[in-house]
């Protein structure tokens, strides 16, 4: 399973009593079929995953299996700082027909080094022996940071259906040295959305990304120049995204920030997150929805 193309990381919508919205789903799988994408990766950061209940990420992965066209790829992802949850959440990804599971690595109790990484990486992946099973190596949020050019081969010595890892992380040089590993077999996403023009580079083809929900166009573009060599353009769509990113982060909340560029857009999503998140002051959303009117 080699992956081409972009996977958007939805966000989760909330209802003004707190609780999840999952009627915001159908409308968002339709504006994201609109953006070009091809799968989305639900419950991940971006989705506030680890803010919420194994029975809410249950209930969203279900709707989102529900409602998503065909075409699209449907990711779960998995992680947790308790293994039996996990567990659960793998199980029951395979039981509602995701298309593929990912996991971070638990960030309070850490496994240590590769050899814990893969220890704990084991049942979770043996939970769900039917799907593909990607490592979401993120270490800004998760604070485990190990080689995953050492960490696949390992890996793939234990679990069956490893396929591959959401690299969201700026090692490089690690990305490129993994990409060629047994045969180029491992489906290495990329997972910095101000970097793709650097991970096409070095040999890229698909990626997990928070603004391709509102601006996937500017990097199917992007994939297009590169392609036929044209780096002047695609520079200036990196460029391009890299400040739409810039404008999302000055809010003080990207992810809140992000909801109010899709609400802009005709999602009916708010912007509210979910503690220990902040909101957004109305006047910085106000700007965002003129930002939205220029996408």
């Amino acid at each position: 399973m080699h992956t081409q193309g972009l996977i958007a990381a939805p966000p989760t919508a909330f209802r003004a009593n707190g609780g999840i919205d999952l009627g915001v789903v159908a409308p968002l799988a339709a504006h994201l079929q609109r953006q070009g994408v091809v799968g989305v990766f639900v419950n991940g950061t971006t989705g506030e995953g680890m803010s919420l209940s194994v029975e809410e990420r249950e209930q969203l992965a279900v709707e989102w299996r529900r409602v998503l066209p065909t075409s699209l790829k449907l990711f779960v992802h998995v992680g947790h700082n308790a293994p039996a949850d996990c567990q659960r959440l793998a199980r029951h990804a395979q039981n509602i027909g995701a298309d593929a599971i990912a996991a971070i690595a638990p960030g309070f109790f850490r496994p240590t080094g590769v050899a814990g990484l893969v220890e704990w990486c084991v049942p979770v992946a043996a939970s769900a022996p039917e799907l593909p099973f990607y490592f979401y190596h993120m270490p800004s949020m998760s604070g485990v940071n190990v080689s995953i050019a050492e960490f696949l081969p390992r890996a793939a010595e234990r679990i069956p259906n490893l396929t591959g890892v959401k690299f969201t992380f700026e090692a490089m040089a690690d990305y490129m040295e993994a990409l060629p590993l047994d045969g180029g077999r491992f489906d290495m996403l990329w997972g910095r959305d101000e970097m793709l023009l650097g991970a096409l580079a070095m040999g890229a083809e698909g990626a997990v990304g928070s603004t391709y929900n509102v601006i996937a166009p500017v990097y199917l573009a992007l994939i297009e120049a590169f392609r036929r060599g044209d780096m002047h353009a695609a520079r200036n769509l990196q460029a391009q995204a890299i400040a739409v990113i810039n404008s999302l982060v000055a809010t003080g909340n990207f992810f809140a920030a992000l909801k109010a560029v899709l609400r802009a857009q005709g999602v009916p999503i708010t912007p509210a997150v979910r503690l220990p998140l902040a909101p957004v002051a109305e006047e910085k959303l106000t700007s965002l929805a003129m930002l939205a009117r220029c996408m």
